[in-house]
């Protein structure tokens, strides 16, 4: 399985990362994972390669071999899209963060439906013909209504749930071990929303 997370700084890409690379060990798997921060704190692209199987030499992958990318942001889902494979699966919160240059006025917004219609051209043209599925998800709609914007992440991992092989108490487990205890029942709801989202509550 190679899974791609991408996302902004702030937005949980890597505790997202390390509750999916803990299902994976937990069942028994060779799991590589490699992060690259870029300017995180500022704002700028997180992205994670996960890579689980029996054996798994490398931990990075390649562009059109992602099975699932899972993007926090429209923009970054945009940015990574070349890396879905023929037959993968995009999973993205139609959530916008500008970046820098837009905010100061350097560049002009792209709209959403912008955005949304070259998403849906780079999904197309990059299958060849092979029909892919993406998927939005509004996580951070959700995780506003739990009370706290934090929980994006753990909407997200709800959400792509459906797509991986992982029982849902593995996941339960997961988020209680690697989250901070007194976030544990928010973030045990948030991925519940999630599950809701993908049409498994």
């Amino acid at each position: 399985m190679n899974l791609l997370v991408c996302g902004v700084g702030g937005q949980g890409v890597i505790l997202f990362s390390n509750i999916i690379s803990d299902l994976a060990m937990t069942a028994g798997l060779d799991v590589k994972k490699s992060e690259v921060h870029g300017m995180a704190q500022r704002g700028g692209s997180v992205t994670t390669h996960i890579r689980y199987a029996p054996k798994v030499c490398s931990p990075l992958i390649e562009e059109g071999t992602a099975d699932v990318i899972v993007a926090f942001e429209m923009m970054e889902a945009l940015r990574y899209i070349h890396f879905l494979s023929p037959r993968g699966r995009l999973v993205y919160d139609p959530h916008r963060i500008d970046p820098l240059p837009v905010t100061t006025g350097a560049v002009e917004r792209p709209t959403d439906e912008w955005l949304q219609e070259r998403l849906a051209e780079r999904v197309r043209h990059e299958a060849s013909g092979v029909k892919r599925i993406a998927m939005s998800v509004p996580a951070f709609d959700a995780a506003l209504k739990l009370g706290n914007a934090k929980a994006q992440n753990t909407v997200m991992l709800g959400a792509i749930s459906c797509l991986l092989e992982f029982p849902e108490d593995a996941y339960h487990q997961a988020i209680s071990r690697l989250v901070k205890p007194k976030f544990v029942e928010l973030n045990l709801k948030a991925f519940a929303s999630g599950r809701a989202l993908c049409g498994k509550a």
